[in-house]
């Protein structure tokens, strides 16, 4: 899907003719941008994407440096620590900047404090799919068959602490059925459950789409608050009689503390106008991604609001990563 992902992206990408320079002191030279986590995966498709086209409008590389461990803190630390001088940015997401720094109680820095907000560029819903095995078609024969099978179902994560762990614990919660966590390392996650070996997951909507065209997975659910973009035809959990129900993973650009406020507003403008492209928004949205934007204000204040939500979520759970 990854590389589906990155195709559509970059062909969109490429039709579109780069605007002129905006003769602006910043930047006068390449800008390394820190993903914290492995190449090809959502976030590093989003910042590759996003940064070839800041390259052609400001006139200099942004260069992608891939920087994963720790559940994505050896990155995300390491752009805490570089000079706040608008050379050394990070594309974050929901983990990291949300979920870690309660999920981890002895980090050395603070996310929310330490980074500065500056753009948010997509929200990429997760989908609750079951292998075809299963016999539910629908949401509500899922829970159904869950609550009269309690913990005979295994339910795969991309880690412990993960959204799609969390997903998992909140839906058995609130629905009331036992089911067993499997967690594993990234793509593995969805690989054993197109084999059969879990029986259900919430996936990241652009790891799982064409498995879902393709019959091999079922869709019975989205974790946002509003139906995807991606998936019109997929009901939210929230509507299915779970009113509240939103656990799902974002992107988006973060600087150090005290980077100059004239390149907070510039990347901020320029990842605004990249998203709206119609070109960009409609491959962003075809592959799983529905894009975001605002202002730097704007996603502080959701992020911090994840952050709340997040707290209480992993603090019940009793996930620990330490």
């Amino acid at each position: 899907m990854t590389s589906m992902f990155r195709r559509t992206f970059v062909v969109a990408a490429a039709t579109l003719a780069a605007s002129g320079a905006w003769g602006q002191s910043w930047p006068d030279k390449p800008v390394r941008v820190v993903v914290a986590f492995t190449a090809g995966g959502t976030t590093d498709i989003l910042a590759r994407s996003v940064g070839q086209q800041l390259s052609e409008r400001l006139k200099q590389q942004f260069i992608i440096d891939n920087k994963p461990g720790a559940g994505g803190n050896l990155g995300t630390e390491m752009v805490v620590r570089a000079p706040a001088d608008g050379y050394t940015l990070i594309v974050d997401s929901v983990g990291p900047i949300a979920v870690n720094p309660t999920l981890y109680p002895k980090l050395s820095y603070n996310p929310l404090t330490d980074l500065v907000p500056i753009v948010q560029i997509a929200e990429v819903p997760n989908v609750l799919v079951v292998h075809p095995s299963l016999p539910v078609k629908t949401f509500e024969e899922f829970v159904a068959y869950a609550k009269a099978n309690p913990g005979k179902l295994n339910c795969s994560s991309t880690g412990i602490g993960t959204s799609s762990h969390l997903s998992c614990y909140i839906l058995g919660k609130r629905a009331g059925f036992d089911a067993v966590h499997v967690p594993y390392k990234g793509a593995d996650a969805v690989r054993d459950l197109l084999a059969g070996r879990v029986q259900f997951m919430f996936a990241t909507i652009p790891s799982v789409k064409q498995h879902i065209e393709a019959g091999s997975l079922r869709a019975l659910a989205v974790s946002s608050a509003t139906r995807s973009r991606s998936l019109p035809d997929v009901p939210t959990i929230a509507e299915r009689g779970y009113p509240g129900f939103e656990a799902g993973s974002w992107f988006g650009f973060f600087a150090p503390k005290g980077t100059p406020q004239e390149v907070i507003a510039t990347l901020n403008k320029h990842v605004n106008e990249i998203i709206a492209v119609p070109a960009i928004e409609s491959a962003m949205v075809k592959e799983g991604a529905d894009p975001i934007g605002g202002t730097p204000q704007q996603f502080g204040q959701f992020v911090q609001r994840e952050f709340e939500k997040w707290r209480v979520v992993v603090k019940e759970s009793g996930a620990t990563a330490e």
